[in-house]
């Protein structure tokens, strides 16, 4: 064991603190504690630690409202709290919300200053999670051996059973705990996960990944079942294979395997910055590439000339399709945005970028830096492949504007934001 004073906390949302002049990474300590860890992993540079116990406890440290979290023991006497287990589906529910949002602007800022070589960002404040707690519309359950629900532990594969979950919505939080799996002897033959998906009206939709035979299912509840295949085929089991979600109003489609920002009513928050950064004027041609299943395309398309979406994955274009089928001006490629743009003719004024976390293809970037477009809305759930990307359009000809954090995951180290690029 070695006693640490914890100075920063990284973009993982770990402690950090440096014995003998070698940095040690700490899950759930603090900036301003003094801890005793455990060293579980040795590197010529670095080390990773356990939390032990908390010796001073920063004033940030908040108790933590779900038990699985990496809670602090009650001290039996005047000693020091110790720390529990914890599942790792929450890295920071034990920092005050306000101290969250604090750290996601600063490390959106940090990442585009040191990642993407911008001197002194125009990084906004973050913007607050309409929920802190209870706001995911969608979850991925591991399996332990058994046949229960759970999430892989912090820095591990371990599955731990889970019993009760604040993040995600209630109609999801009511419902797993009912969910029961029979155990398989091979584990060959046990379900990749399980994955939950919640629309608007509380419809729960249910399903199984990892085989391609339907299980053997029993109902009693009002909900939807849905098998995905390896092979990536979908098949109701029971009722339909999507959910309805709502954002301003509006329904959406969304199928089993297709994407949809997890916290709807941040979601809304989304929609107003792509709106404010495209500052749309009426009759301009929009580009609204890795579109999904339309969520940006269906709120631009009043206001705008023409409307281009460009997204790979076959589910979300069918699923546009029906989310969009009342634009007359909107068009739907299915195909990867590097291979479309360079194919699509005519010019553009605006672009919408909203990449899955590994940020876009060098080539994407090249081609429609090549279109010329006025001004680029870049929404991004990684700040690191973010800055990244950023620091290419920069060599291509391209400002940001601004960048405005925004908090779709809280009780998490993840950070969303939306960035403003003119040619």
């Amino acid at each position: 064991m070695i006693g640490l004073e914890i100075t920063a906390l990284t973009h993982a949302g770990e402690g950090l603190g440096r014995h003998n002049g070698r940095a040690v990474f700490v899950p759930f300590a603090l900036p301003g504690e003094t801890v005793r860890v455990e060293i579980v992993e040795e590197r010529k540079h670095y080390a990773r630690a356990r939390l032990v116990e908390v010796l001073q406890a920063a004033p940030d440290r908040v108790a933590p409202l779900c038990p699985h979290h990496f809670a602090l023991e009650p001290a039996a006497g005047p000693g020091p709290a110790r720390a529990g287990l914890a599942c790792g589906g929450c890295q920071l529910q034990h920092l005050d919300y306000a101290a969250q949002l604090a750290f996601k602007t600063r490390l959106v800022r940090e990442q585009l200053t040191r990642l993407g070589g911008l001197a002194d960002p125009p990084v906004r404040p973050a913007l607050a999670s309409p929920q802190p707690f209870n706001y995911r519309n969608h979850t991925q359950f591991a399996l332990t051996p058994t046949g229960q629900l759970g999430f892989r532990a912090a820095q591990s594969h371990t599955v731990v059973p889970i019993a009760e979950c604040h993040l995600i919505e209630p109609a999801l939080a009511a419902l797993f705990p009912r969910i029961a799996v029979e155990p398989e002897a091979d584990v060959q033959q046990a379900w990749e996960r399980i994955t939950l998906r919640a629309g608007t009206d509380d419809d729960v939709l249910v399903v199984f990944e990892g085989r391609p035979e339907a299980p053997e299912i029993e109902i009693d509840l009002p909900v939807s079942a849905a098998l995905v295949r390896p092979d990536g085929s979908t098949l109701a089991l029971a009722g339909r294979d999507y959910v309805v979600l709502e954002v301003r109003g509006r329904p959406f489609r969304v199928s089993a395997q297709s994407f949809f920002q997890v916290n709807t009513l941040a979601a809304e928050l989304l929609v107003g910055l792509v709106l404010d950064g495209l500052a749309l004027t009426g009759g301009e041609a929009v580009l609204d590439l890795y579109s999904g299943v339309g969520l940006f395309s269906a709120f631009i398309a009043p206001a705008a000339g023409r409307v281009v979406g460009v997204e790979a994955f076959a589910p979300a274009v069918a699923d546009a399709a029906v989310n969009l089928d009342e634009f007359d001006n909107v068009e739907i490629y299915e195909a990867a945005v590097e291979a479309a743009l360079p194919a699509l003719g005519g010019r553009f004024d605006l672009a919408v970028l909203d990449p899955p976390r590994t940020g876009c293809a060098p080539a994407a970037l090249d081609a429609l830096a090549a279109l010329n477009v006025a001004r680029i809305v870049y929404v991004s759930c990684d700040a690191a492949t973010l800055a990244r990307d950023l620091k290419r359009l920069a060599a291509l000809g391209y400002r940001l504007d601004w960048a405005q954090p925004v908090d779709l995951f809280p009780q998490t180290h993840h950070v969303e934001c939306v960035a403003v690029l003119s040619r």
